[in-house]
């Protein structure tokens, strides 16, 4: 394959809703470039992105998925990404090595909410877009009414440059408003097209809608400014550049009409990926830290002749040709079997060969140069967010911050076998995919697998039972509540054991008092004297913090209190550490049953993305799961409330929140506080912890 130079490359990221039509578009893209032979189908399993698995099980993007075509002497990478909720964070990973984000609308629906996810983090990393309005052949596919969703969405920057000929089964081709064209497709999917002129029935809407374009355009520049006024229009010697420049700048955003299942309008998208997406050096210098957290900004300009640099987005662990490492080069350039420097590592990695990616096959190429997105495979240290560099120009470039996981449950491998290859299995999970958590519950020793969602979570343990062989059991996790008293009470903990000989003998004065919720556990010696050693005062505190550690109602630890050491007596011969650990203990036991010790449980703040018409069964369910609301407020279509809700009530919300909203909202929460659980509510877990044993019998004298 030819090597391509950076002004010759587009990097661009497909993105929007689920079933908007982004992988059918892709399909049709790279079959119109005659990078693959045919065209293929979502639901034949047949297109080159959608290539697992479960992908071709389920119709749907999981994982983004680079191809990449030739068009007009340009080198095209295609980053085609998720659109549903439970996989979306993919395609912000995606994004942040695009250097234009095609933004496809389904015209029967409209502006969904995976597609505002999508547009917000174009605009988190500065892109320009196109958007494109697909799947015109439906019924009831409306472009005016499409649009107009689009521009209430995301501004009057959106701009139709293109509109259908036809509608619905008689969508048949565009109008390109920039060069006022005609572009009829022939009846199949072969992509043909006969150029003509603008149909003389549609020659009017075409000049209103190309009228709206030079206003948008003219208003970016004084000097197009000044010509718009003297002259009424803007002549194409000046229109063009300035759309490109408006584009570039995001002060337009272009929108084109397609359908990507009958390949209609393709190859004018092609075009305009190639005439109005930037080139990777259009968008100013990479900027990279000396190192992460630092602060200090380094600027690498994307040229050829600067200092290598590039940035791992991606790993996929194929099962025949190993660790699939993707990357952008940023500056530079780089050849086969290059040794580069792995800056967030600190090591020194050979490359081997460089490969181009078509989905899930590569192909070798010799070298590559900045702005070009390449693979190379079996890196022994580098993983997704690893920057590669020169040692004596270093610089790393900043990773893809993920939101915590919304949803968790307990894992457990099925079988003793199945525990042994789950950690390794695991690992290599979480190299591809990096919106998973894998972590122990240090309080209920349980192992939680976390993800976006229910269907995430699915996913991944069908691939640990597919591609790796173990078998797992899921369930809800156990909520990690804690314990605490009120009211301040003195104590005496006497501890005294007798069996003829040396016996045991320690007995300590402590004043037990709550602390403000998060203020955790605090221990102050203020014994004046020595009615107890100092080097046995320590082991008072040890035994009160073991105490504490196995809880007093429920079995779960005891927080947010101190203690004061104010006297106590020994024995010069009985008395030892283990008498002192034995008799803080008792100590803790005793002020328990004076104090009111209550349950605590974890409210997190929960913001949920909903269609606006949904929002009140939202309010009236977050109410019935002893939530609060803390405000609300609107994004595009789209209404976003957020609350605090106990944990304890969100563990099953996915499915809830799906069948309220059609499986067009999302969640995402974080741990906020713990608060005190109703009476009522702790009697139920209290009864639970008793039938579970967890309340543990402390030792008695």
């Amino acid at each position: 394959m030819k090597v391509y130079g950076t002004k010759e490359i587009r990097n661009v990221g497909i993105v929007g809703h689920g079933d908007a039509g982004k992988t059918s578009l892709v399909a049709a893209m790279l079959f119109d470039a005659g990078a693959t032979g045919r065209l293929g189908h979502v639901d034949d399993g047949t297109t080159v992105t959608d290539y697992d698995e479960d992908e071709i099980a389920r119709k749907i993007t999981i994982h983004s998925s680079l191809a990449h075509c030739e068009w007009n002497g340009h080198k095209i990478n295609v980053l085609d990404t998720p659109g549903y909720a439970a996989f979306i964070l993919d395609a912000k990973a995606a994004l942040r090595v695009c250097d234009c984000a095609v933004v496809v609308v389904d015209a029967v629906n409209g502006v969904e909410v995976q597609t505002e996810k999508g547009w917000s983090y174009a605009d988190e990393f500065g892109l320009p877009r196109i958007i494109v309005i697909d799947k015109m052949d439906r019924d009831r596919a409306d472009f005016d009414q499409a649009a107009a969703g689009v521009i209430e969405a995301f501004g009057r920057g959106a701009v139709p440059i293109q509109i259908p000929i036809g509608r619905e089964k008689d969508f048949k081709g565009v109008i390109d408003l920039i060069k006022m064209r005609a572009y009829t497709y022939e009846g199949d999917d072969s992509g043909k097209f006969i150029e003509g002129d603008v149909p003389a029935d549609l020659r009017d809407a075409a000049q209103a809608a190309r009228e709206k374009i030079i206003d948008v355009v003219a208003e970016g520049s004084e000097t197009l400014m000044e010509k718009y006024f003297a002259d009424g229009t803007l002549a194409d010697e000046d229109l063009i550049p300035g759309l490109k420049d408006a584009v570039r700048e995001r002060r337009l955003f272009p929108i084109l009409v397609t359908s990507g299942i009958r390949n209609v309008g393709v190859a004018q998208l092609l075009n305009e990926i190639v005439e109005l997406g930037p080139a990777p050096d259009d968008l100013g210098s990479a900027k990279g830290y000396t190192e992460l957290g630092s602060g200090e900004i380094v600027e690498r300009e994307v040229k050829d002749v600067a200092p290598f640099s590039a940035f791992v987005f991606k790993t996929v662990a194929d099962p025949f040709t190993g660790r699939i490492t993707i990357f952008k080069i940023y500056s530079g350039q780089v050849k086969s079997d290059a040794n580069v420097y792995n800056a967030t590592k600190g090591t020194q990695e050979r490359l081997g060969p460089l490969h181009v990616v078509q989905g899930k096959a590569i192909e070798k190429i010799p070298e590559a140069h900045a702005g070009d997105i390449v693979a190379v495979t079996k890196l022994k240290e580098t993983v997704t967010g690893d920057t590669f560099c020169e040692k004596s120009a270093q610089l790393v470039y900043e990773p893809v911050n993920f939101p915590r996981p919304a949803i968790s449950f307990a894992i457990e491998p099925k079988s003793r076998n199945d525990e042994d290859k789950l950690s390794q299995a695991i690992h290599k999970m979480l190299e591809e995919d990096l919106a998973l958590r894998f972590e122990r519950d240090p309080q209920t020793k349980e192992f939680l697998l976390a993800g976006s969602g229910q269907t995430h979570i699915e996913v991944a343990v069908n691939k640990l039972k597919k591609r790796y062989g173990v078998e797992v059991e899921l369930h809800p996790p156990k909520v990690a509540y804690l314990e605490t008293f009120r009211g301040k009470v003195e104590i005496v903990g006497r501890h005294k054991k007798q069996t003829g000989g040396r016996g045991q003998f320690a007995e300590a004065t402590c004043v037990f008092e709550p602390q403000p919720r998060g203020g955790g556990f605090e221990f102050k010696d203020k014994i004046f004297g020595g009615s107890i050693p100092q080097q046995w005062r320590p082991a008072v505190e040890k035994g009160i913090k073991d105490a504490a550690s196995r809880g007093a109602i429920a079995g779960y630890p005891m927080v947010d209190f101190r203690v004061e050491l104010t006297d106590g007596k020994f024995h010069p011969v009985d008395s030892d550490d283990l008498s002192f650990q034995l008799a803080g203990r008792k100590a803790f036991r005793n002020a328990i049953e004076k104090v009111k010790p209550v349950l605590l449980e974890p409210v997190m703040n929960v913001e949920i993305t909903a269609p606006q018409d949904v929002s009140g069964d939202i309010l009236g369910d977050i109410n019935s799961r002893r939530g609060r609301v803390q405000g609300m407020d609107t994004r595009g279509n789209q209404g976003v409330v957020r609350a605090q809700v106990p944990l304890s009530e969100m563990l099953s919300y996915q499915s809830t929140l799906n069948s309220i909203t059609g499986a067009r909202g999302s969640y995402t929460m974080e741990l906020d506080h713990y608060d005190e659980v109703p009476a009522q509510i702790a009697q139920k877990i209290i009864a639970k912890a008793q039938e579970e044993g967890r309340i543990r019998v402390a030792e008695e004298e």
